[in-house]
This record gives C-alpha cells, sequence and structure tokens, in this order.
C-alpha cells in the first residue's frame, strides 16, 4: 500500500471515531450532586457542574456559561426542596425541554419550623433541602440519578446500575462507620454550633443536635436576639463543638467562639464539596472529613 493510501486510510479511521467517549451531556446543579452523578455516570456521562467547589449554591447567580452548558445539555440533574432559588429562572431562559431528574425525589423532608428554631427574621415553616447530609438519603438519591440517566441513555443502563450498586455499598459502609464513630460520644455531648441550618437531617439521623444562628439559608441574617441566645445556650449546656462552614461566613461563628472561650474547631463542608487536595473532594470524602473533626470535638478532646 503506497504511503498515500495509509495516510488516507489513517485519516478516515480517525475521522470514524466517535469524538468523546461519552453517551450522554449531562449538567449538575452543584457540586456534591455533581460528584454522585459522575460515579454513576462514569465515562459515558460527559457533566458539567454548575455550582463548584467551595462555592454556595443558596446565593448563586448563574452565568452565560451556565445556560450554554445547559441548552446543550440531554438531561440536568438538582437537588429540589427549593435549594436552587435560580433554577426556574435557568431553565426558563435557556429554554431547557430536557428532563429535570430531583435526587431528593423520595426522601422524608423535615420542614424548619419555628418552635425548632427561635430565628427572627428567618422564613419559618420551610422545607429543609439538605437532605444529602443523611447517607441514607445519599443512597435514595443515587438512585434517582441512576434512573435518570437510564431513560435518557437506556443502552448504557446496565452499566448505570452496575455502578450504582457499587457506589452503594460504599455509602452503606461509611454510614455503618459514621453510626459507630459518633456513637463513642455521649448523647449528652452531642451538641454542635455551625454557621447555618444545613445539617438537621444528619442530626436525626445519627443523633447529634446542630444550632445555627442563620437559618436553612445562607442569605438569611441572624438578629442579635438570636445570636444571643445561642450564646446562652452555649454556655448553659456546655458545648463544646463550634464549627464554621466553608461556603459560609464564619464572623459570627468567630464572634461566638469569643464570647464563649469555645475554640472553633475547624471548617466543616455543608453546602459544598472542597478542591482537589483539600480533603472533602467528593461526597463520601466530605462525610469522612466532617465526621473525623465532629467526634473529637463533642467529646470534648
Amino acid at each position: 500500500m503506497s504511503i498515500k493510501l495509509i495516510a488516507l486510510a489513517l485519516m478516515t479511521s480517525v475521522l470514524a471515531l466517535p469524538a468523546s467517549a461519552a453517551e450522554v451531556k449531562a449538567v449538575a446543579s452543584f457540586s456534591i450532586l455533581g460528584d454522585i452523578v459522575a460515579r454513576v455516570g462514569g465515562d459515558r456521562v460527559e457533566l458539567t457542574t454548575i455550582v463548584g467547589a467551595n462555592a454556595d449554591t443558596h446565593v448563586y447567580e448563574p452565568k452565560p456559561a451556565d445556560a450554554q452548558a445547559l441548552s446543550h445539555a440531554q438531561v440536568f440533574f438538582v437537588n429540589g426542596l427549593g435549594f436552587e432559588g435560580w433554577l426556574d429562572r435557568l431553565v426558563e431562559a435557556t429554554g431547557f425541554a430536557g428532563p429535570v431528574v430531583v435526587a431528593s425525589e423520595g426522601v422524608k423532608t423535615h420542614a424548619m419550623a419555628e418552635e425548632e428554631h427561635g430565628h427572627e427574621g428567618h422564613d419559618h415553616g420551610e422545607t429543609d433541602p439538605h437532605a444529602w447530609q443523611s447517607l441514607k438519603n445519599g443512597l435514595l438519591y443515587v438512585k434517582n440519578v441512576a434512573a435518570g440517566l437510564c431513560a435518557v441513555d437506556p443502552d448504557g443502563c446496565t452499566v448505570y446500575e452496575a455502578n450504582a450498586a457499587e457506589y452503594s455499598a460504599e455509602i452503606s459502609a461509611l454510614d455503618a462507620k459514621v453510626i459507630a464513630d459518633i456513637d463513642t460520644v455521649p448523647e449528652a455531648q452531642r451538641k454542635v454550633i455551625t454557621t447555618h441550618d444545613a445539617f438537621t437531617y444528619f442530626g436525626e439521623e445519627y443523633g447529634v443536635e446542630f444550632l445555627a444562628p442563620e437559618g436553612i439559608s445562607t442569605d438569611s441574617e441572624a438578629s442579635a436576639a438570636d445570636v444571643g441566645k445561642l450564646i446562652e445556650q452555649i454556655r448553659a449546656d456546655g458545648v463544646k463543638a463550634l464549627f464554621i462552614e466553608n461556603m459560609s461566613d464564619g464572623r459570627l461563628v468567630q464572634q461566638i467562639a469569643s464570647e464563649t472561650g469555645v475554640t472553633v474547631g475547624g471548617e466543616l463542608y455543608a453546602d459544598a464539596l472542597s478542591e482537589p487536595g483539600e480533603g472533602a473532594a467528593s461526597y463520601l470524602d466530605m462525610f469522612k472529613h466532617n465526621v473525623e473533626l465532629l467526634v473529637p470535638a463533642m467529646a470534648g478532646k
């Protein structure tokens, strides 16, 4: 075969190759959900995540690049429960007509009621959207993501289901470890102060009481009375665990720390993952990181 024919044959074979191994273009609303979609989708999914690491989904403003990514997507994965306040505007602006998969579908929701948190000036009775903070809910997220991918890519369904099964086994194993680790702390000491109400599902699942100066959303503001009551409670109950969050303004927590003498125990990951190399770049690593900080802090070590 002549050099010219070989070159032509090589060129033809290259052109015949698919542009990408991915079969599905997907968009996820925020980093934690994006990680779940990536684990279930594997190489068959080309994923764009709108709100990235260390960023606050509550107050995010979509950018032109987000609209462009969604306009080319086949499926849009969202948390739902009011978490993405910008969601409807973005879908309308892009004219996206594909399926919007609500990953929290089937979760037993928790409504933040006024009698539970006496925050003045906060929205009361709204649904708490932070359902991923229970690993058992995480299993539901995985199931819903797999079903959403199967619906748009039936040929890949066996791959998605296999990935989901493997991932679910890892989540269940970590869930058992979290329960065992928290059980080492006496119940009376399982009280934690965080920046905003992002850990209610975690608290209910694992028997920890979380208190926060801010409400469900980081765009709510705590009043002086809120902070004062919290300081009184910390002193009365002897709370030892005080944390800031990676995507929140930590100044209120620092103020509470200086007035109570309680040391800030570090940074928890609530609504966003970390950048790679920061210790919480995946959903499972986020949980491990948080529990490794929470357990010794609650125990007063």
